[in-house]
C-alpha cells in the first residue's frame, strides 16, 4: 500500500512537473513572440503632456486667442497672442474695463510672451510703436537663428511682415499696411500667416496667406522678392474657387488660408493648404514633389493647420496640428504616411480646442497653441521612440 501510495505521488509529481515545464514553455514563445512583434512594430515618437507647464502668469494676465508659437536657440519659447481683441470684456478682462468691473481679475497679456524652458515667463513685449505698423490681427512668430522674431498678421489690410529683436526692438518692416494688390504683387503682402527663416541661404519662407494664395521666398536681410508659387508649382491665381468639396477633383490652386511653409534640412518645402485638407511638398524653387490630403473630408476650417519637424538630423518624423478635428499627427516624413495620433477635443490638458500652431525644442518636445476660445499654450514631453499600439492615442497621459 505503501509502495503504491509513492508511485502514485511519483506520477502526479511527474506530471505535475512536465504541465509546469509546458506552461513555462508556452510561456516563452509568448514573449518571443510578442517581443518580435515590439520588434517589428511601427516605431514613434511618444509624448506626455505636461500640466504644470508653463507657470502662472504674472499681474493677473490672461491669454486671448494665442496664434502662433516658436522656439529659439536656447530653447526659450514664444508665444504671440491676441489679447483684447479677443477677450471678453464681461467675463474675462474686468480690470481692462471702464469703469473697472472687477477688483482683481483680470487683463490681457502683452502679445508677445517668452518663457524659459522651466515655464517661467522671462519676456513680454508687443504693440504698436514709433516707425512700424503692428498688424492689425497679429498671426504666427518666428525665431530666426540670429535672435530675432518675426510675426505677420491676417487682418485685411495686413500685408507686411514685421521683425524685432528678441527683446521687442524693432527691426524691419517688410510690406506696407493697406497696399496689398493681390498674389503676383512683389512688394506687399497678403494677410501673411507664418514665416520660416533659412540661416544658409538667409531666405525667408512667407505662407502669404488668408489673403494671398502662395508661398513667397524673400531675402530675410533686405525683404527682396526673390521667387513665388501657388499649389503645384502654379502662378498664383486669386480667382474664388468656391467651398473646398472633397469629392471633386484636386484644386490647382491653393485656398486661403495658406497656413505655414516649413523647410526641411534636406530642403524640402512643406506647405500647409489648411482648408484643401492637403500637405504639398516642393523644393525650394517651387517645382512640386508632392503632396498628401488628411481627413479629406473636413470642411470648414480644414485639418491641416501647421507642421513642426523631429529634431533628429533627418527630421524622420512630420508632426501636423489639425485645429479643427483636434489632434496632432505624427508622420513618417518620407512617405507622409500617418503613423498615429494623439490628442482630442475638451478643455483637460492634452486636450485641444482649435490646436492652431506648433513648435518643437531641441530635446525633441512639442509646444502647441490654441486659438479661438482655447487660449492656451501646452507642453508635450518627449518619451522617445516606441511601438505604435493604436491609430488614435488620445490625450497622452501616463506614458510609460
Amino acid at each position: 500500500m505503501a509502495r503504491s501510495r509513492q508511485t502514485h505521488n511519483l506520477l502526479v509529481g511527474t506530471g505535475l512537473a512536465a504541465l509546469l515545464g509546458a506552461l513555462g514553455a508556452g510561456q516563452a514563445v509568448l514573449e518571443a513572440r510578442a517581443a518580435a512583434e515590439q520588434t517589428t512594430a511601427v516605431q514613434a515618437p511618444r509624448f506626455e503632456v505636461d500640466p504644470l507647464w508653463p507657470k502662472p502668469l504674472p499681474n493677473h494676465w490672461v491669454l486671448g486667442s494665442a496664434v502662433g508659437v516658436t522656439v529659439d536657440a536656447r530653447d526659450h519659447v514664444f508665444i504671440v497672442h491676441r489679447g483684447a481683441m479677443t477677450l471678453n470684456e464681461r467675463t474675462e478682462i474686468g480690470l481692462a474695463t471702464s469703469p473697472r468691473t472687477a477688483e482683481d481679475c483680470c487683463l490681457p497679456a502683452p502679445p508677445i510672451l517668452e518663457f524659459d524652458p522651466a515655464g517661467n515667463l522671462v519676456g513680454h513685449w508687443g504693440g504698436p510703436g514709433p516707425g512700424y505698423e503692428w498688424p492689425a490681427s497679429n498671426h504666427g512668430i518666428t525665431a530666426d537663428d540670429k535672435g530675432n522674431v518675426w510675426i505677420g498678421g491676417n487682418a485685411a489690410k495686413d500685408a507686411h511682415i514685421v521683425k524685432f529683436t528678441r527683446d521687442g526692438k524693432f527691426l524691419m518692416q517688410f510690406g506696407h499696411q493697406g497696399k496689398s494688390t493681390g498674389s503676383n504683387d512683389t512688394e506687399n503682402f497678403g494677410q501673411v500667416a507664418k514665416i520660416f527663416v533659412d540661416p544658409k541661404a538667409n531666405e525667408a519662407y512667407v505662407a502669404d496667406g488668408y489673403g494671398n494664395k502662395r508661398v513667397v521666398v524673400i531675402d530675410a536681410d533686405t525683404g527682396k522678392f526673390k521667387r513665388y508659387w501657388g499649389a503645384y508649382g502654379n502662378k498664383p491665381d486669386d480667382t474664388d474657387l468656391g467651398k473646398y468639396d472633397p469629392d471633386a477633383p484636386p484644386a490647382q490652386q491653393f485656398r486661403t488660408p495658406v497656413h505655414c511653409a516649413e523647410l526641411s534640412n534636406e530642403g524640402l518645402v512643406y506647405v500647409c493648404d489648411r482648408p484643401n485638407d492637403r500637405i504639398q511638398v516642393f523644393q525650394k524653387d517651387g517645382k512640386f514633389v508632392k503632396e498628401v490630403f488628411i481627413a479629406k473630408k473636413t470642411l470648414g476650417d480644414g485639418s491641416v493647420w501647421d507642421i513642426a519637424f523631429s529634431k533628429d538630423p533627418q527630421q524622420k518624423y512630420l508632426y501636423l496640428v489639425d485645429g479643427k478635428n483636434e489632434k496632432v499627427y505624427i508622420l513618417d516624413r518620407d512617405t507622409l504616411k500617418i503613423l498615429t495620433t494623439f490628442g482630442d477635443g475638451g478643455r483637460q490638458p492634452g486636450q485641444f480646442f482649435g490646436v492652431h500652431s506648433i513648435a518643437t525644442d531641441s530635446k525633441g518636445n512639442i509646444y502647441t497653441t490654441e486659438t479661438y476660445e482655447g487660449k492656451r499654450l501646452q507642453k508635450f514631453v518627449y518619451k522617445g521612440l516606441g511601438p505604435v499600439g493604436k491609430q488614435d492615442q488620445g490625450p497622452p497621459w501616463g506614458v510609460k
